[in-house]
């Protein structure tokens, strides 16, 4: 087996891990907050927020700087950094004896790990050109993948062990991913001694001054946004759909991860898309297909045909982040290419921020469908700015052997 896939596929392995143990506790925080003595009947709402949110707020600062010392020190070295990071933070949570202690815990988590940023830079500076599509696609779909069955997995052992055992459990996956990447992966393309280091702020200049980089950190943004902004409503919406509330939540959580498994299905095959027909014109039709699910939601008449929306949904989603961590990679310079992909990957949880809580405001404010329309509206005026502002990278014209073979002495 190729050195680069072998690397693609063990990250894929403990990716996958690490979002199945990342997502166990999804279904269960607010009742840990309730535990941990939040007794207040509006209190554990507020407080699940904050704990939910809280590794988003450090991650979006300390990802670049893991980034820029990846480029420096070596990008296997941050990986295997982060996932050990990720396994003592879940330690640490559980151990918790308060709330306040939570929400510490969990931005200590957001400052440490930063194990898929570091996971995509390793992946990008190993891999070939050509491959590159279907490189980002393929690791996508293991965190899509963890995404779905984490949660699945969590409420059951929720129910089976108690809560603060599954802390444990998911320090536990993450060692063990840990073990794998120190045993498995290779650094195929090595920091040279006497390269030049970038800081963060370097390349943040660096990439808000080249206008490819520009647009990809803007769609980057939109396009996670748009996913959050419906994400903390999602349930109430189908809420309108079923009379009987008693399976409510198992009804939404189940049609919500229709999405999460076509996304595991589509990414790969976008990847490949991508490196045969090129970036742009997938990523707009994607973008634009997002964007016509979402009003789509408001048009459908029961939960068998919303689930079959949300299947298409998630097609489409599965061709955006992959194909614009792609983009970052080609467009970003090797010297810089950890550091800027850490930068992209601070973009994607700035959308993480910025989507709940703009959905939150405009249902509060216009009402539950307002979210749904602002997004199509959102994701078609992005789909159009691809289309228009948006190049291709110029493809590697092989050399011609004539051209390629060494001269002999007579020559």
């Amino acid at each position: 087996m190729e050195p680069w896939r072998k690397n693609l596929y063990t990250l894929w392995g403990t990716q996958f891990l690490a979002m199945v143990g990342m997502n166990l506790v999804v279904p269960f925080l607010p009742f840990y907050v309730r535990h941990l003595g939040v007794t207040d009947p509006d209190s554990p709402a507020r407080w699940s927020g904050l704990v939910f949110a809280g590794p988003f707020v450090l991650s979006f600062l300390t990802t670049p700087l893991w980034g820029a010392l990846g480029d420096r020190y070596g990008r296997k070295a941050m990986v295997v950094r982060a996932i050990f990071g990720l396994a003592v933070s879940q330690m640490l949570i559980g151990f918790s004896q308060d709330v306040y202690q939570l929400l510490f815990f969990r931005i200590v988590q957001g400052a440490i790990s930063g194990f898929i940023a570091s996971a995509l830079a390793l992946v990008s500076t190993n891999t070939p050109r050509e491959h590159m599509g279907y490189a980002m696609g393929f690791l996508q779909s293991s965190s899509a993948a963890g995404m779905v069955l984490g949660p699945f997995v969590g409420g059951l052992l929720a129910d089976l062990i108690g809560f603060r055992a599954i802390f444990f459990v998911t320090a536990s996956f993450c060692v063990v991913a840990g073990v794998l990447v120190i045993l498995l992966v290779s650094e195929l393309v090595r920091v040279h001694p006497g390269a030049r280091s970038f800081t963060v702020r370097d390349n943040v200049r660096h990439m808000f001054k080249d206008r490819r980089l520009r647009a990809v950190a803007a769609t980057l943004v939109v396009a996670q946004m748009s996913v959050l902004m419906v994400e903390p409503i999602f349930a109430l919406f189908v809420e309108g759909f079923q009379s009987d509330s008693k399976y409510i939540s198992t009804i939404a959580g189940s049609i919500f991860s229709i999405s999460g498994l076509f996304m595991v299905i589509s990414a790969p095959w976008w990847g490949r898309r991508n490196d045969r027909t090129g970036y742009r014109k997938n990523l707009a039709i994607a973008l634009g297909v997002i964007g016509i699910c979402y009003v789509g939601h408001l048009l459908v008449g029961s939960l068998v045909q919303l689930g079959a929306l949300r299947a298409f949904l998630g097609f489409a989603r599965g061709g955006v982040l992959p194909t614009l961590y792609a983009l970052t990679s080609v467009f970003a310079p090797p010297e810089r290419q950890g550091g800027i992909m850490a930068i992209a990957s601070s973009m994607t949880v700035l959308g993480n921020l910025l989507g709940p809580t703009i959905g939150g405001l405009v249902a509060g404010a216009l009402g539950i469908n307002a979210p749904f329309i602002a997004n199509s509206i959102l994701l078609i005026c992005t789909s159009y700015f691809v289309w228009t502002q948006l190049q291709d990278p110029p493809r590697e014209v092989p050399v011609p052997p004539e051209v390629a073979k060494p001269l002999s002495p007579t020559e």
